[in-house]
């Protein structure tokens, strides 16, 4: 196979230490000129944030006679840029001395971005279990420290509170568990027909039941049942509404209606909006908008939960102002599995 097929840089040297080929992603990566039949350790300019370079800190030609390769290091090119080897050292034989080396380089940018949302992760959970738990922690305290002085109103405001601050830890925790199944593939859905408008009106109770904002619902004749896991039903709406309050203003809207594919439910508020270039980012892990707080991840979940019930997510404005979030579910077919027989959605 032609080198230049692949995908990472590419270099192969013979058993002088001199290169014999090199594919066109590794001349791009190292900028060689005329690399061919020039020395490995000349070809491949790459430093260690400590000046040391590959080929002396590895020395593939040398070291023990049972050594095959020469596991996956971050080094840096002239410029400055990070990027990830690799190499296979080639003997006839255990023992034998070796007589090829080939070398693979990829750029570091995968693997930076990786990091960079491990760390945002992290900083994400850490803020967002702080708050909670520093709530959970002084009413204990309190309720410890103070018991006989407190009436039962007190009390019962204090337990109040750290079972909400529990709840929101959970839901967190959840959010986080769906996340690390959505990237990997692992989602699991226990669909079963379902009342759609019955599971919207109870998250509408619950949602504005904790805030001033008025949130409305209208209901369309001829809303049909739809075939979904209830909970990723209820945990989509409840991430829609969440968003609205928390980002808009005014009144927020929910709409359900009947469409050829199935259910339309659209959630709308009366906020600014969101522009038409960051529509595009709205559904990635860790996006946020203004100061208004919030893991990052409600978006993230709706978008995944919804396309893998088969649905869509959009995004566009509003009436007058303010977002239109819109999702777009099939509609229960006839004979469809019942809860019971219904095998796990991977």
């Amino acid at each position: 196979m032609d080198l230049d097929a692949l995908a990472d840089g590419a270099l192969l040297a013979g058993p002088d230490g001199r290169v014999t080929a090199v594919n066109s992603v590794a001349l791009r990566l190292l900028g060689a000129e005329d690399p061919v039949g020039r020395p490995l350790a000349e070809v491949l300019a790459l430093q260690d944030q400590d000046g040391r370079d590959w080929y002396s800190t590895n020395r593939p030609y040398d070291g023990l006679p049972t050594r095959t390769a020469v596991p996956e290091q971050s080094w840096l090119l002239p410029d400055g840029t990070e990027v990830l080897v690799v190499a296979r050292l080639h003997r006839a034989a255990l023992h034998e001395p070796v007589d090829g080396v080939a070398v693979s380089i990829r750029s570091g940018r995968g693997r930076a971005r990786l990091d960079r949302e491990r760390s945002d992760l992290v900083a994400t959970v850490a803020h967002e279990l702080r708050s909670p738990l520093t709530g959970v922690k002084g009413f204990v305290q309190a309720l410890l420290n103070r018991w006989d002085k407190l009436n039962d109103d007190q009390k019962k405001l204090m337990l109040t509170t750290v079972s909400a601050d529990a709840d929101r830890l959970s839901r967190l925790i959840a959010e986080l568990l769906d996340v690390a199944r959505i990237d990997t593939g692992r989602l699991q859905l226990y669909p079963r027909p379902s009342d759609a408008e019955a599971l919207v009106r109870r998250v509408v109770d619950s949602v504005g039941a904790s805030t001033s904002r008025p949130v409305v619902v209208h209901v369309e004749p001829g809303v049909p049942e739809i075939t979904v896991d209830p909970d990723k039903f209820v945990q989509v709406v409840t991430n829609l509404l969440e968003n609205a309050v928390r980002h808009g203003s005014g009144t927020v809207t929910v709409r359900l209606s009947p469409v050829r594919a199935g259910l339309q439910l659209v959630v709308e508020d009366e906020g600014e909006g969101i522009a038409p270039d960051l529509r595009r980012r709205v559904f990635t892990k860790f996006w946020k908008s203004g100061a208004s707080g919030g893991s990052g991840l409600g978006l993230y979940l709706v978008h995944g939960l919804v396309e893998a019930h088969g649905g869509t997510v959009t995004i566009g404005d509003a009436g007058a102002a303010g977002a239109r979030l819109t999702v777009t579910l099939p509609a229960s077919e006839p004979g469809r599995a019942s809860a019971t027989d219904a095998p796990p959605v991977p």
